[in-house]
């Protein structure tokens, strides 16, 4: 009996240890919000590894959110998000804008919800920002993130040098 006994209490104290880790993994969940993003197929490109090492702690007057995902930053409780590790996108009609060398290409079908969605054109991997209508200082914002953007090799512009 005794051994029965002390299978009992090595069942109990695996299941403790089990539901400890799932309250670390839970806990470490809700510390590291994504605001709803999904990790891009190419989060792990080295070129994205470069792009974080270089994420400001703060970003149009916001501060960096705490996001434990490789190719996902938050700045402002959300209101700028990035995503590294696209694929580059196909030719469009969407409007394009250059920001210091980088081309950004607006999404329409960011519309809806108030934001402003921009991807990297010509770039792989791609980059895509996400600004809420609140975000004061897009340019700056757009400055900032074009800056860490750059070293990523362009293929391709959208627009015409002339």
């Amino acid at each position: 009996m005794r051994t029965g006994s002390h299978r009992r209490w090595a069942a109990a104290g695996v299941a403790a240890g089990g539901l400890a880790l799932a309250g670390v993994l839970v806990a470490r969940e809700l510390a590291s919000p994504v605001y709803g993003m999904r990790q891009p197929p190419l989060a792990k490109d080295p070129a994205c590894a470069r792009i974080a090492a270089h994420y400001p702690d703060r970003l149009g007057g916001d501060r960096r959110d705490r996001v434990g995902y490789e190719g996902l930053a938050a700045w402002g409780h959300g209101t700028v998000r990035l995503r590294c590790g696209l694929h580059p996108p196909a030719p469009t009609e969407d409007s394009c804008i250059s920001v210091n060398g980088v081309d950004w290409v607006l999404r329409r079908v960011a519309a809806r919800d108030g934001r402003s969605l921009l991807v990297t054109y010509g770039r792989r991997p791609a980059v895509e920002v996400t600004l809420a209508a609140s975000v004061r200082q897009t340019d700056a914002v757009l400055m900032e993130l074009s800056r860490l953007v750059a070293p990523v090799r362009q293929s391709d512009r959208c627009l015409d040098g002339d």
